[in-house]
């Protein structure tokens, strides 16, 4: 009898508590089983519903081989299409249906996408500060254990500042000051370079949290801080200005971890608008169009760096690994401080870090399993988180 689906189902998990989704795919051979990282954290009860309802129906008697078909017809058979829901619970069945290839390849992933480029995978880690002193002790500290790539944030996205004049009755929400998080932004850096010099690599998120204007401004005032790369200086709906922000100045720009369409990110590769594609693996769709991105990526000189938060499952992490460990034009990959013990524990085989390197384990397929039993112990939460909130000092909403 030929290798079916059998079944399809979502878990869902938070150890370290941010909402994780995982789907599972079951196949007629005992045993035989594929795991993918379906997470949209904010929304996830959406994600669970789309896979459960529409996608195990449609998936259940195909040949789970046939991942390219899989991919095509389940990104169209709901008419509309590119949403952050739809792609993410395809992205776990994609990221499944090539675990369960690996497994009866008998090889890791990497193997499948043409072997290793390196030996394990550079990546930067964060330091969330609250002041400009807790930030020199908190790279300090990450130097320390072996980190050389390292991402600076003063007071979260936008800064925290208590002295902004707001009207009265204003509405509740995370408030900040673009003019006051750019000049913390930059006394941060100055201090940082003075203390530990250019030997380290380091890199800013801006959270999309300015307008046009003043990333321009931004970007060509952290030009001479040597960064990794300035992060999502943009929201999407305004990365035309890219090209004004690149005539401006020489600082290295990353961006994508919110697209979901490649209208969004076609045009700025292929003018070199910016140095580093950020997507988000699952928000995209999974394994097999960002395979195909990556090859569009090289044929402009532009380097991946994938989004690796705490709001990607570790079989997500896992997957960003076997794609950077293979991939020529690795620029760098994302680490989450908030891997941890728990997430080992219901996540047997993530991968490992040492000395600023990810390590894979070389089981076939992805490599990392799920204990059931032990995810349960960790429910989801249905509380959005404040930062989503964001509010200028007037309390207009701005992009989180």
């Amino acid at each position: 009898m030929p290798l079916q689906i059998t079944n399809v189902k979502t878990i869902t998990t938070a150890p370290e508590g941010i909402n994780l989704v995982v789907v599972k795919v079951e196949t007629s051979e005992p045993g035989l089983y594929g795991l993918g990282c379906a997470t949209f954290t904010q929304r996830y009860k959406a994600v669970v519903t789309a896979v459960e309802e529409y996608l195990k129906p449609f998936l259940i008697g195909k040949d789970p081989q046939r991942i390219e078909d899989i991919w095509q017809t389940s990104m169209v058979s709901g008419y509309w299409r590119n949403g952050p829901v739809l792609n993410n619970a395809i992205s776990g069945v994609d990221m499944a249906l090539w675990d369960i290839k690996g497994k009866l390849a008998n090889m890791p992933l990497y193997q499948l996408f043409g072997g290793k480029c390196r030996e394990a995978v550079p990546a930067y880690i964060h330091a969330d500060a609250k002041t400009i002193d807790h930030a020199i002790d908190l790279v300090q500290d990450r130097i320390d254990a072996g980190w050389k790539n390292i991402r600076v944030q003063v007071g979260g996205y936008g800064g925290e500042n208590p002295n902004i004049h707001k009207p009265e009755n204003c509405l509740p929400g995370v408030y900040y000051d673009p003019k006051a998080y750019m000049k913390t932004m930059i006394e941060t850096f100055d201090r940082l370079r003075e203390h530990f010099g250019y030997d380290i690599g380091l890199c800013h998120d801006v959270h999309e949290r300015l307008s046009p204007a003043d990333a321009m401004y931004f970007a060509k005032a952290m030009e001479k801080y040597n960064l990794l790369f300035l992060e999502d200086s943009l929201p999407p709906e305004q990365v035309q200005w890219y090209e004004h922000i690149r005539s401006h100045c020489i600082t290295p720009l990353a961006q994508g971890e919110l697209f979901n369409n490649p209208h969004e990110w076609m045009d700025i590769v292929a003018k070199r608008n910016i140095d580093y594609l950020r997507l988000h693996v699952s928000q995209v769709g999974g394994i097999t169009p960002v395979r195909k991105i990556i090859a569009f990526c090289d044929a402009y000189g532009i380097r991946t760096a994938w989004h690796g938060p705490g709001d990607v499952s570790p079989i997500g992490h896992a997957v960003n690994t076997h794609l950077n460990i293979s991939t020529p034009n690795l620029g760098i990959q994302e680490w989450s401080c908030s891997i941890r013990e728990n997430t080992y524990k219901v996540f047997p085989g993530t991968p490992i870090v040492k000395d600023g390197y990810v390590y894979l384990n070389d089981k076939p397929g992805i490599g990392v399993d799920i204990d059931e039993k032990e995810a349960m112990k960790y429910p989801c939460n249905d509380n959005p988180p404040s930062w989503t909130l964001a509010r200028l000092p007037d309390g207009t909403a701005a992009r989180p």
